[in-house]
């Protein structure tokens, strides 16, 4: 069994990795929405509030705040999901921005769970 440190590094580590990709995910849907001229205007802005979000995560996570942290990652979850919703209700959209999307959502989770 590992001392409570070394556990407590690793999760930290292992957070600190999944925010890492968490970051690169929203960076691909926000150049994945900027590379399409004809976004509906709800599937633009729901990706620029999480990178807008994203932005101040890492500050967020830094403070250990359960509070702040549940509050980001909940607003993050919502702009995420409605930029899901987009993808699902639109099919005409191109296949790079609904894996970005896609991707960007499941990161979100991923750290959710990560950091329960």
């Amino acid at each position: 069994m590992q001392p409570n440190n070394e556990r407590n590094n690793d999760r930290s580590d292992n957070i600190q990795r999944r925010f890492h990709l968490l970051e690169q995910a929203i960076g691909q849907a926000a150049e994945a929405s900027s590379a399409e001229p004809q976004l509906p205007s709800e599937l633009r802005d729901s990706i620029q509030r999480v990178d807008r979000l994203g932005d101040t995560a890492r500050d967020i996570l830094q403070t250990g705040d359960p509070a702040r942290i549940r509050k980001l990652l909940a607003d993050m979850t919502t702009s995420a999901e409605r930029a899901r919703r987009v993808c699902t209700n639109l099919p005409q959209l191109s296949a790079q921005i609904r894996g970005a999307v896609s991707h960007m959502v499941s990161q979100i989770q991923e750290l959710k769970r990560d950091l329960q």
